[in-house]
């Protein structure tokens, strides 16, 4: 949405900077839905993104306008088990950009949780804020892989995804084979 939530006072407005496009944000725009998850109305993409904080909730207080932060996309309840234990990526609840019935960051202005904002040191530009939630997959599915120096890794599919798999694999240490069709 394009307006501070006026119920909520911990969202921020982000003047929005790159916004990566997703191998799910092709699958919703070509098909129309992904497992249970069905676009019903017209529907922004968009969720690997950065930008530039534009206004602030009033509850707010670990961002100001002019920071620059990047997104991470998905907004747990906190209040489930899950949340509780600790492990809010697997909340059954999870609120996700781009994902029905949820507007994705795809726009000039799109408004978010503060808590799920992150700011960039000045050495990170927008661009490779946008980047860090794929990086984030990325390092995710290699230390669910155990990835171990020198093993050997065979990567399926030279898309961003992939390569962003195939540089961390790289990085810690593995050889390396990439596939694509």
């Amino acid at each position: 949405s394009s307006g501070i939530n006026a119920e909520y006072g911990d969202e921020v407005r982000l003047r929005m900077g790159p916004v990566g496009i997703c191998g799910s944000d092709v699958h919703y725009w070509q098909a129309g839905s992904i497992g249970d998850f069905i676009v019903r109305d017209p529907m922004v993409l968009g969720h690997e993104s950065a930008g530039v904080v534009d206004a602030v909730g009033s509850g707010v207080k670990n961002l100001k306008p002019g920071d620059r932060v990047a997104v991470e996309p998905g907004v747990p309840c906190y209040t489930c088990d899950v949340c509780l234990g600790g492990r809010y990526n697997l909340c059954p609840e999870m609120k996700f950009c781009a994902t029905p019935p949820i507007d994705g960051s795809l726009a000039q202005f799109y408004c978010h949780k503060a808590a799920f904002c992150y700011k960039l040191p000045g050495n990170v530009s927008l661009d490779e804020g946008a980047l860090l939630e794929p990086l984030a997959v990325a390092v995710h599915a290699c230390r669910r892989g155990k990835l171990r120096f020198g093993q050997r890794v065979l990567v399926c599919g030279a898309g961003p995804i992939g390569l962003v798999n195939l540089m961390v694999a790289k990085a810690g240490g593995a050889q390396l084979m990439i596939t694509d069709i």
